[in-house]
């Protein structure tokens, strides 16, 4: 299940982090170099400022990231994954990835949700024009909550912050209390589900998101 025996991933922002893992799973599963059948536009950036004390340059950090990158991913790979996705059962696949902040409002960063909620309509977006072109391209996206990454540190550091604190472990309980099911998520928890939606098995699926985020948005 979950095999990418002969495809081809390009993961943006893969050092480190979800991207780093999400690597190691596809070489795992059988993806290999040469052409391109799968494309996962991962990189992304949190600055935890609100909305008074971001500035317009901070705005353009963020959006060059978490919006044009994705956007230029998608262009600029698309005539690739169109040429594969002709030669597969189940077609390409692109994995955009969102956040929980991009289906429900974040008090500690506007800027992001603000992007997220843009990353998780433009996955829609084109996976509808490419199933009208006929392009055989899946796209869908990926929405994690909390997950233990140096991402997650900052939403921490923001929390203890708004808290009054520098201590994190007053954060930490803060942020597990809202979890029902009790923990945060780990970067194989991402991985996992950005595999299985670049693998045929979810070859019906395209303009979906999978929320892996413990139970946050079920409440």
């Amino acid at each position: 299940m979950n095999r990418l025996d002969g495809k081809v991933a390009l993961i943006s922002g893969a050092a480190r982090g979800i991207g780093a893992e999400t690597a190691r799973l596809m070489a795992e599963a059988g993806a290999r170099f040469g052409g391109l059948d799968i494309l996962v536009n991962n990189a992304g950036v949190f600055l935890g400022m609100s909305l008074e004390e971001a500035t317009l340059a901070d705005w353009h950090r963020v959006c060059g990231v978490n919006l044009t990158g994705v956007f230029l991913g998608t262009k600029l790979s698309a005539p690739a994954l169109r040429e594969s996705g002709h030669r597969s059962a189940h077609g390409s696949a692109i994995v955009n990835l969102a956040s929980v902040a991009g289906l429900v409002g974040s008090s500690n960063d506007p800027l992001y949700s603000m992007t997220k909620g843009g990353v998780t309509l433009f996955t829609k977006s084109a996976a509808l024009e490419f199933a009208r072109k006929g392009y055989r391209i899946r796209v869908n996206s990926m929405h994690p909550g909390t997950i233990d990454t140096d991402m997650g540190d900052q939403v921490l550091a923001i929390r203890a912050r708004n808290l009054g604190t520098n201590d994190l472990e007053p954060a930490r309980q803060q942020t597990l209390n809202r979890i029902p099911i009790g923990r945060m998520g780990t970067v194989s928890d991402i991985a996992k589900g950005i595999v299985f939606l670049a693998s045929d098995d979810a070859g019906f699926m395209t303009g979906a998101g999978l929320v892996v985020d413990g139970g946050i948005t079920a409440q």
